[in-house]
Order: C-alpha cells, then structure tokens, then sequence
C-alpha cells in the first residue's frame, strides 16, 4: 500500500524566477504610483478638473470619500497634515494598501504564494459599519473636524 500523497503547503516555493513572481507586485506598485503622481500634478483642489461628489452635489452631505482626492494629492506632495484634514479615512486606506502591498511584495521576493486577505462577512460589515459611521459624524457639528 502507497503512502497517501502529502498536501502541498501554502509556503511550497513557486515556479518561475524572481522576475516572473515580482511582476504583479510591481506593477500594481506602478499603477498606484502613477495614480499618486497625476494627482500630485492635476490639483483636485482647483474647480473643473474632477468631477464633483454627486452626493455632496444633491444634497450637501459628505460622503466617506469626499476629500479622498484632496488627500492623495496632499500625499503626493508629502503634506500629512493636508492629508488628514482631508480624508483622514482615506490616509488610514492608503497606509494599509502600503502594509498589504509590501506585505505582498515580501513574499513574492521569498517565492511563497500569496493568499492575501481573506476577509469574512463579519469584515465586510464592520467596514460598512466603519464608513457609515464616519459619514455620519464627519457630517455632524461635533464632527466638523473630520469633514474636508
């Protein structure tokens, strides 16, 4: 009788060279980056050249991503504090896409797979809850400080 045939683990090396397993990793990188750097040179901050928040257009409330542009082009140009003041939300996104890119990026260089994130559903409703609770109090008197 055979041995029955061993799981492959989730940190078996990957086939392909080193090339080959960083390709994803930098080129999403590349995309962000390019992202970041038309932001830093296409200020949000100046009417007309982005769309207004439809939201904030029919009904004068900010939504969770308003400010979200002000904030990367703060970023782009290193201001942290602009960027706060903007969408201190979206600054806490941006550090935790960085995590989970060179998180991602690590791994690639160490030829492991990736499984990434596995969120539950329990996830996906604190973050809605997170967003709704933003939203309301960046809209509220008390919560001023948080609207862009």
């Amino acid at each position: 009788m055979s041995e029955p045939a061993a799981r492959p683990r989730p940190e078996a090396r990957l086939h392909g060279g080193l090339p080959r397993r960083l390709a994803a990793p930098l080129g999403v990188l590349a995309a962000a980056t390019a992202a970041f750097a038309f932001l830093g040179v296409v200020d949000p901050n100046e009417p007309g050249h982005y769309p207004v928040c439809p939201l904030l257009h029919l009904t004068g409330l900010f939504c969770p991503a308003c400010g979200g542009l002000r904030s990367a082009h703060a970023v782009a140009h290193g201001d942290l504090v602009a960027a706060l003041g903007a969408n201190a939300l979206a600054v806490a996104g941006y550090a935790a896409c960085a995590v989970l890119w060179a998180r991602w990026l690590g791994r690639a260089v160490r030829g492991r797979r990736t499984p990434g994130p596995r969120p539950r559903a329990v996830h996906w409703w604190a973050l809605g809850g997170l967003l709704l609770v933003f939203t309301v109090v960046r809209n509220l008197p008390f919560g001023s400080g948080l609207a862009p």
